[in-house]
């Protein structure tokens, strides 16, 4: 059976695929909310391959579909992303050494889950970190984009997206995204404080404004305490 390269899946390849697939589905109504935003196919695969940051594409397509300005949609975007870099840094002693091609696709596939599956893994096998690692980033990059694409073909033929209740799944998506990472008081807090200020500020601000406010709440409360020390949990979500 050897001679017929068959890829043994070992345990934490197992996770990693598993982790891929379900991540992988949320692909679709990203890829639907784009196009009902106003974005062609091509535009929303160059977010879905370049960000590669599932929140962070929510947010951008929300703020466009929403009527705000590409700039608010930006930079709401990179707020949300900021976590990855905490993430490289606590990636970097186990990846090592890297250059290049290598260390550039490294970086892009840094992402929630690829994150908690290595971290996951024995501290004493930095080999099965490395594994998990990039069998869950590859392959929820893979997973994902191809659930992108599939979603554009279901946007572009469903018309006007209020007839199905679209233009407000971006919300609901971020809905789903959070509500497994409120377990502690302390996200509570934080979450509850983000929508407050959001409430507040939609009726007086631009669309896009208030989300990108709330996301600085966040990114203020994770700058006191790196989300490196979260070990988020790898089961079902979007990558982030």
């Amino acid at each position: 059976m050897a001679g017929l390269g068959i890829v043994r899946l070992t345990p934490v390849r197992q996770q990693a695929v598993s982790v891929s697939l379900a991540t992988g589905a949320y692909g679709l109504s990203l890829g639907a909310l784009a196009i009902a935003a106003g974005l062609d196919l091509w535009q929303t695969m160059a977010l879905s391959l370049i960000v590669f940051s599932g929140g962070s594409q929510f947010a951008f397509v929300g703020v466009i579909g929403a009527g705000g300005a590409p700039l608010a949609g930006v930079v709401t975007s990179a707020f949300l992303g900021v976590r990855n870099g905490i993430y490289g840094l606590t990636l970097a002693p186990i990846l090592r050494p890297m250059r290049g091609v290598k260390r550039a696709w490294a970086a892009q596939v840094t992402i929630d889950e690829s994150t908690a599956v290595a971290l996951a893994q024995p501290a004493s096998d930095p080999d099965a970190r490395r594994e998990g690692f990039w069998w869950t980033g590859v392959g929820v990059f893979i997973a994902w984009n191809v659930a992108v694409l599939a979603g554009t073909f279901i946007g572009s033929s469903i018309g006007d997206p209020s007839t199905w209740g679209l233009d407000a799944a971006a919300g609901a998506a971020f809905l789903g995204l959070v509500w497994p990472r409120l377990a502690s008081r302390g996200a509570r807090l934080v979450a509850l404080s983000a929508a407050v200020l959001a409430l507040a500020l939609t009726p007086v601000m631009p669309a896009g404004i208030p989300i990108l406010s709330a996301a600085l709440v966040a990114v203020a409360a994770g700058w006191r305490e790196p989300s490196a020390r979260d070990n988020p949990s790898p089961q079902g979500e979007m990558p982030a």
